[in-house]
């Protein structure tokens, strides 16, 4: 046997029987070595920290890296979100000067009668100061409540009314604190005059004083955020029986379907003379039909839930308004519209409070009684009101007392529409 060929001192299955790289097996089951240089060398122990080790250490190293990834997603999208926040609560403008002169007048106010029924005042100004200066000429900063509408949130949330005070309506206006401090004295007039003079402190005690309804918050919206609203969600169909073509209201379009912008909605809800009967009656129908379709588009098309397309909506939103303190925060106004959220369109409802030609002066309105304060009772006492078309309307369907085959009937009934209407399909 050659000197170079060594028996091994292993067993088989041991780590020495597998020699080292360059050796062979013998057939006698000793090792050639290929140094030759006597016994192989023994087994090498595996080095710390070896392949199981080494996958373990790389999976925690991964993982450390994604918890800490995660950490700064978490915290940049929380960053993200507390700025958007600040930013749509920053919008929001407070009318401290209209809360301090309700209070002062807190004696003389309704009490509201329902626990959780909301009675909201909307104000539309049509002041042609700052950005508004397109729509008319600024006298000397004035503005006047273009549109005005009481919005009703039942007290269950199953329901939301909204009744339009004819601008040119003549009530009985309290004397109010002007904004240099001076007083106006109390007097009978057309409604618009009470926020020129008083702003919208001197409005809301008007409303109360007409209706009896405690009005428990308000928002004034201007003429640029309703135009940026109704860009958010990407316009707003309506159809036309006519042509029209206003200048004043910057409106000209064909008869037909049309898809309008913020601009072009602006100058629908506006224009009086050139479309319709020309009265401001035609034009609050007009305007509620708009308001029920925004509010159907809203609802419909998911923007509620989808937060890249709320986003814009509720920025938009939030320039315009300028609320009572009780709603001057994002929260305040999220916990509105959430108890909103479920009422179904066909009972968000719009209708005008029911007026005919003052009988002094047939280019002002006056109530009907006693028709409208049926109306504010309903209201007031949070009991259901329905609305059906104008030409639907039969006469007895406005006495509440009205009976039928079946009896009295439980609901008084007025002229109106509601947001499931199609103002493409009637």
């Amino acid at each position: 046997m050659d000197a170079d060929v060594t028996e091994s001192a292993g067993t088989p299955g041991d780590p020495g029987d597998e020699g080292t790289p360059g050796d062979a097996a013998a057939p006698d089951g000793e090792t050639r070595s290929g140094s030759g240089s006597g016994p192989g060398p023994a087994p090498e122990e595996p080095p710390k920290g070896g392949g199981l080790d080494i996958t373990v250490r790389r999976k925690r190293h991964w993982l450390r890296w994604t918890a800490l990834g995660a950490s700064f997603v978490v915290l940049v999208a929380a960053g993200v979100g507390w700025w958007l926040y600040k930013k749509l609560d920053g919008n929001i403008r407070t009318d401290t000067s209209a809360a301090a002169e309700l209070k002062a007048y807190e004696k003389e106010r309704p009490v509201s009668v329902v626990h959780d029924a909301e009675n909201i005042l909307l104000i539309g100004s049509d002041s042609r100061a700052g950005d508004n200066r397109a729509y008319g000429r600024d006298d000397g900063g004035s503005q006047r409540s273009d549109t005005t509408i009481l919005l009703h949130l039942a007290a269950n949330r199953k329901s939301a009314t909204a009744m339009s005070i004819p601008r040119d309506l003549m009530v009985d206006i309290p004397a109010c604190h002007k904004a240099d401090k001076t007083a106006t004295r109390a007097q009978f007039a057309q409604f618009n005059w009470a926020f020129e003079m008083g702003g919208t402190a001197c409005t809301i005690r008007t409303v109360e004083k007409m209706t009896g309804i405690r009005i428990d918050h308000h928002m004034v919206i201007d003429f640029n955020g309703f135009k940026d609203m109704v860009d958010a969600v990407n316009g707003v169909e309506i159809c036309l029986k006519e042509p029209v073509d206003d200048k004043d209201a910057h409106l000209k379009l064909t008869a037909g379907r049309h898809k309008l912008d913020g601009e072009q909605a602006l100058g629908y809800v506006r224009v009086r003379k050139s479309l319709g009967n020309g009265s401001d009656t035609d034009r609050m129908d007009r305007q509620q039909r708009f308001l029920g379709a925004l509010v159907n588009k809203v609802q419909s098309n998911g923007v509620l839930l989808n937060p890249t397309r709320l986003y814009p909506v509720l920025d938009a939103a939030t320039k315009a308004l300028t609320t009572d303190p009780g709603l001057d925060s994002l929260k305040d106004l999220y916990d509105l519209v959430r108890g909103m959220r479920d009422v179904p369109t066909d009972k968000v409802q719009f209708l005008t409070v029911p007026r005919q030609p003052y009988h002094l002066n047939r280019n002002r309105d006056e109530l009907v009684q006693p028709d409208a304060d049926k109306l504010f009772k309903q209201l007031r006492d949070d009991k259901p009101v329905a609305v059906v078309p104008a030409d639907k309307l039969k006469s007895d369907d406005k006495n509440p007392e009205a009976t039928g085959a079946s009896g009295p009937s439980p609901t008084p009934t007025y002229s109106g529409n509601n947001a499931a209407t199609d103002l493409c399909k009637q």
